[in-house]
């Protein structure tokens, strides 16, 4: 593309949960230099460990090689020192769904990366861009760039230019994603829940509703959209896999911009994430998980 800056090679990304790793995984198989950020020792051991289990699954179905095994992992960095992106390309924040947390870590990103044409980019699911970018004292940078779980398989990507994103920096962006991923990107507006969570969420909101009003068990309503509609996961059981905590927090998102009662989160749903029922991630939502 005609004026649009070298390509991206050196990433940072933010947040070593499951999509933080996921995504450094899709970017250490295309040999790209990767530094992933956790907020302590702990969380990045665990990141590491996310990465390492994923390629190894890769390697036991005969996917990947030994030898292409190791160098993903060579091309990956896990640290706790927000400092290593500073000389990142394009630095992506992937913590939990918190405003007030990612709007403290754009200003601290922004303070931290040294070029002042890096893309700084947001992969949350449902926060206004715009927020994110006043953040920074670069809001012409800022973009969001929302991957799907999981990261490394999945083809799909929003990118959420905000009314402040620069032209130039949407289309680094989409080059990126396209050239150096192999994703397909697809454009949204930055209105909260983006376009795929925007028709997902009520969706998802009303499966609970289901089970709240004790119309219909969670395994009923799952085969039903199975087995009648060829989804290939039912409802409750993607509520688990994304997150009953980031589906709560999408929801409210969602309700606060629109005031729609499609948005509002079920009681059942606040309750389950109040006591600590996220989901896979905790070991119980609609299902029970074993923890590993």
């Amino acid at each position: 593309m005609s004026g649009v800056p070298a390509e991206i090679s050196r990433v940072g990304i933010v947040g070593c949960g499951v999509m933080g790793s996921g995504i450094a995984e899709a970017c250490a198989r295309r040999d790209l230099d990767v530094v992933v950020v956790g907020p302590g020792a702990e969380s990045v051991e665990r990141g590491r460990r996310r990465l390492v289990d994923s390629l190894d699954r890769a390697l036991r179905k005969s996917r990947i090689s030994e030898a292409e095994r190791d160098a993903v992992l060579g091309r990956a960095r896990f640290t706790a020192d927000l400092q290593e992106l500073a000389d990142r390309e394009l630095v992506l924040e992937a913590i939990p769904e918190d405003e007030p947390a990612k709007l403290a870590m754009f200003g601290d990103i922004d303070k931290i990366v040294a070029a002042p044409e890096a893309v700084l980019g947001s992969n949350t699911s449902s926060i206004p861009i715009v927020r994110l970018a006043r953040a920074t004292q670069r809001p012409e940078q800022v973009i969001g760039i929302h991957f799907f779980s999981p990261a490394a398989i999945q083809p799909l990507v929003e990118v959420v230019p905000s009314l402040l994103t620069s032209t130039r920096a949407g289309e680094r962006v989409e080059s990126f994603l396209v050239d150096r991923l192999g994703k397909q990107p697809i454009r949204s507006p930055d209105r909260a829940g983006f376009v795929v969570n925007a028709l997902l969420i009520p969706y998802l909101l009303a499966a609970i509703r289901m089970v709240e009003s004790g119309f219909a068990p969670a395994e009923t309503v799952d085969r039903g959209m199975v087995l009648g509609c060829s989804h290939p996961v039912g409802p409750l059981k993607l509520v688990d896999l994304i997150g009953l905590d980031t589906i709560a927090a999408v929801a409210q998102s969602l309700y606060q911009e629109f005031r729609e009662p499609q948005y509002a989160p079920p009681p059942l749903l606040r309750r389950m994430v109040e006591g600590g029922l996220y989901g896979k991630k905790s070991g119980q939502g609609f299902y029970t998980y074993p923890l590993a």
